[in-house]
């Protein structure tokens, strides 16, 4: 979009309802809540998940000029998660009225802009080119990947066809969790998290539920890990990331039925409880916001390093419970090109 054509549609948005306000990496932030001016099409890629279905909804329930008009789905058949729900969940995004499609490239040709919400971290990769080679804008919804290296690869693409993209988990999007990241507590000097984890054998340990925790955590930190260590029991993951200049982070992976999501700060200014997960309201302002500008509410840097953090915890446990730079799994990502 050139800059002409982007000031006309940003004229096109206004803004209305203020008093949310979110910060990513950079100097992303916004209040509100946004209403295009037309219909603006979406499609959902992925119908084996839980999220897709209230995605659905936020979009088509609110009054903002987008809405969910087309899905496509793939099945993982080695994957329960997958195959097990994703009849469930067709049957009610299609009682929503949205329309089913047999292929990824014909709801392409229908919509303007793509929710990637498979829940095979596996498929990204190659759902994401396709749909960087249309031109489409893209949300890819958790894990971004099964691994680091198809992470760095999908934000290489990213680049290659000109299209912004991001990842993200809707902890990261919790209203308190944001507020803080926006200095109410000054500069965060340590945090810890906590939330269930649960171990998927067709992906790394961490990446398949582990990631909201470390997601929630790097939202208080900020990227700039140094280093990483964990420590497993038969009921937590204890998981230490070491930001530098005394700055730790913790999570705790909470394992068997407590299901629950939270945390505590530590600021220069104050303390504070990182609250309750309640809904995706402000992961969809956030998409939104994303549809309508183009810029990316979480930062490649600081998803890149999520996963690197992930990646180092488990090879911390191979060593033994040591500590493992990040630096250091990086490079041996990029030795294996």
């Amino acid at each position: 979009m050139n800059k002409s054509s982007r000031r006309k549609f940003l004229k096109t948005t206004s803004i209305v309802s203020a008093g949310i306000s979110m910060m990513g990496t950079s100097a992303f932030a916004f209040n509100g809540k946004y209403v295009a001016k037309g219909d603006k099409t979406v499609g959902i890629v992925g119908m084996d998940t839980s999220h897709s279905p209230a995605l659905v909804k936020s979009f088509n329930n609110a009054d903002n000029g987008y809405r969910v008009t087309t899905a496509f789905t793939t099945v993982s058949h080695d994957l329960p998660s997958s195959a097990d729900r994703v009849d469930k969940f067709t049957k009610q995004i299609s009682d929503m009225g949205v329309e089913i499609v047999p292929t990824l490239e014909m709801l392409l040709s229908k919509v303007d802009y793509v929710l990637l919400c498979t829940v095979d971290g596996r498929r990204h990769l190659e759902q994401a080119e396709i749909i960087f080679k249309a031109g489409k804008r893209v949300f890819i919804d958790k894990p971004l990947a099964a691994s680091l290296e198809d992470v760095i690869a999908i934000f290489k693409l990213s680049k290659k066809y000109d299209v912004p993209t991001f990842s993200s988990s809707a902890l990261r999007f919790t209203q308190r969790a944001q507020e803080i990241r926006n200095g109410s507590i000054g500069l965060v000097q340590g945090a810890e998290t906590y939330a269930p984890i649960k171990y998927e054998p067709t992906h790394p340990e961490l990446y398949w539920y582990g990631i909201h925790g470390v997601e929630l955590l790097f939202t208080i930190m900020k990227s700039g890990c140094v280093r990483v260590k964990r420590f497993t029991t038969e009921k937590y993951d204890m998981i230490t990331g070491d930001w530098g200049e005394g700055r730790i982070g913790t999570f705790r992976g909470i394992k068997g039925k407590t299901h629950d999501y939270g945390g505590h700060a530590f600021g220069d200014k104050g303390i504070s409880d990182l609250g309750k997960f309640k809904d995706y309201d402000l992961m969809f302002q956030a998409i939104l916001h994303y549809f309508n500008t183009g810029e990316m509410p979480v930062q490649e840097q600081e998803t890149v390093e999520i996963f690197a953090f992930m990646e180092a915890a488990q090879e911390s446990t191979r060593q033994g419970g040591d500590w493992v730079a990040i630096k250091d799994v990086l490079a041996r990502v990029g030795n294996k090109k």
